[in-house]
């Protein structure tokens, strides 16, 4: 089985010359001729280099793995059920599953309450991000789930303003948090800032909770789709000059005469931005955590990736230590911004298997009596059938579904069917369901009238196109949980998912599904 596409992919615009006849060990033609122009990923990076290390075009796009992993979420089941209910009275007119409830609450103490168990967790200073904010805030807080302002918002912004080494007012960290508040309703979802080393000395936290009321703040270890620090593109020498100052690594030099040349004669069109990794050390750690809530933080949360399980058993012992209120692991593969593209498909424990060693390791402190954080699980998430498992399978610790991809391709898709509306130029296809935004969005009326004519035309279609495609994963949640007789959250078990292969039994400890139930099977015979 082929698990890379080794040498040439949509992702970094390149293709092999000879597309059917390709080694599927090296990537390469099986014939490379003297005389090909390179279009493949070797050609591209001799003479363009490390610019080929990233997806491209940066800043319109999101990315991911094209690894095909030895397992996924698709090599379990869900398990339906003929007998009874929980949650609710066993009777057909009442059991219904329009009368399952997906909302929760998770931290310690009263909780962050939500009306889906959805998360976005940590969308920075890239270009998509910015770009399409405003349609993930209004759309997350109309929804009543998270959205976490990912790294580097203050350090990025060209307006902030840094005294003595700590930012005192910003502009983009200021409207992204707005967004969010100005729309949130009846206390649920949440907004949450995260940090990670250039954030944290530059006291992005403190100045959120404040100066701009944020209640949720998280420490980054890092994401699924890379083990470094963040980067970004800067067209602007300016820009490069200015983050290099505030401490950012940037890359090339933008201070080097000789660079500063090849930029302005066009040589090259971009610079890097690069952050730190951390050091985690339990110590540092605990006085972080310590140091924020003394700001004034009500809730705090830890982020991490892919790493390997000694540092998942460490970020699971820590967050309990530090009594978390949730813990985001993230599997490998996804990505939001411009992970370095093999680093994203060649690093790291994919998701099922980082869920499984979450569920045992939070397991192994539960047993203790120890503390154990609400979870969310991230890494490849889109539907409903992959929450519903994500949830099963790390039960009951697992509380929360961390997405990105998908939210912002909902956010883009309504972006660009409300500039077609003005243009009067919408594509045959959408144009099909009517030409307005209450034909086009099925749930414009119910919302108008929810939240007046008024109140309910400042909702700009990207916002709302977040808001209907939540609606979908929730119906379609309700009604997956509904075929299981579980009527809320809390009642999801590991057994409500078996397992398709005997190596993704072996790896989540997900019975096999002819071995399912069989001390129930050997009663009801009578064996």
């Amino acid at each position: 089985m082929s698990l890379t596409r080794l040498n040439a992919s949509a992702a970094t615009l390149t293709k092999n010359r000879t597309e059917g006849s390709v080694s599927p060990f090296s990537g390469m033609c099986v014939t490379c001729v003297d005389g090909c122009v390179g279009m493949c990923d070797i050609g591209k990076s001799a003479y363009r280099g490390h610019e080929c290390i990233y997806p491209q075009p940066f800043g319109i796009i999101t990315t991911a793995s094209e690894k095909d992993y030895p397992v996924d979420y698709s090599h379990f089941s869900i398990m339906g059920t003929a007998v009874g209910a929980v949650g609710i009275e066993a009777d057909s007119d009442k059991a219904i599953f329009s009368n399952v409830s997906i909302k929760t609450k998770v931290g310690r103490g009263d909780g962050i309450k939500l009306k889906m168990p959805f998360v976005i967790p940590g969308i920075g200073s890239t270009n998509v991000a910015k770009e399409n904010w405003e349609g993930l805030a209004i759309g997350s807080a109309l929804a009543g789930t998270i959205l976490t302002i990912g790294e580097n918002v203050c350090g990025m912004d060209e307006q902030s303003e840094i005294q003595d080494g700590k930012v005192v007012n910003t502009v983009d960290l200021k409207q992204r948090v707005k967004y969010f508040q100005d729309w949130q309703r009846d206390g649920y979802g949440a907004i949450v800032v995260q940090a990670n080393v250039e954030d944290t000395k530059l006291g992005a936290q403190e100045y959120a909770i404040n100066e701009l009321g944020v209640e949720v703040v998280e420490l980054k270890w890092g994401q699924g789709a890379k083990d470094i620090g963040g980067e970004v593109k800067i067209k602007s020498l300016e820009k490069a000059q200015m983050l290099k100052k505030r401490g950012y690594v940037v890359l090339p030099d933008p201070e080097n005469s000789a660079v500063i040349e090849a930029f302005k004669k066009g040589v090259f069109k971009e610079f890097e931005r690069h952050s730190r990794v951390g050091m985690v050390e339990f110590e540092s750690f605990m006085k972080r955590v310590e140091e924020l809530r003394a700001a004034g933080a009500k809730f705090i949360t830890l982020k991490t990736g892919a790493y390997r399980p000694a540092d998942l058993a460490r970020a699971v012992k820590f967050a309990s230590e530090a009594k978390i209120d949730y813990l985001t692991l993230d599997g490998a593969g996804g990505g939001t911004g411009m992970s370095p593209w093999r680093m994203m498909n060649e690093w790291g424990i994919p998701s099922v298997e980082l869920h499984s060693l979450t569920y045992q390791y939070c397991k192994i402190l539960d047993d203790q009596g120890l503390y154990v954080p609400d979870i969310a699980f991230a890494g490849g998430f889109t539907f409903e059938d992959q929450i519903f498992k994500g949830l099963a399978l790390g039960a009951p610790y697992t509380k929360l579904i961390g997405m990105a991809r998908s939210p912002i391709a909902a956010v883009m898709v309504g972006k660009t069917i409300g500039r077609k509306m003005n243009e009067n130029k919408l594509p045959v296809y959408v144009e099909r369901f009517g030409t307005t935004t209450e034909e086009i969005f099925v749930t414009a009326a119910e919302l108008k009238e929810e939240l007046g004519a008024d109140t309910f035309n400042k909702v700009p279609p990207a916002a709302l196109a977040l808001y209907t495609y939540y609606h979908r994963l929730e119906q379609g949640l309700q009604q997956l949980m509904c075929g299981s007789r579980k009527f809320g959250l809390e009642h999801i078990t590991r057994d409500d998912i078996c397992s398709l292969t005997r190596q993704v039994e072996d790896v989540s400890g997900i019975p096999f599904v002819t071995e399912l139930d069989k001390e129930e099977v050997s009663k009801i015979l009578g064996r």
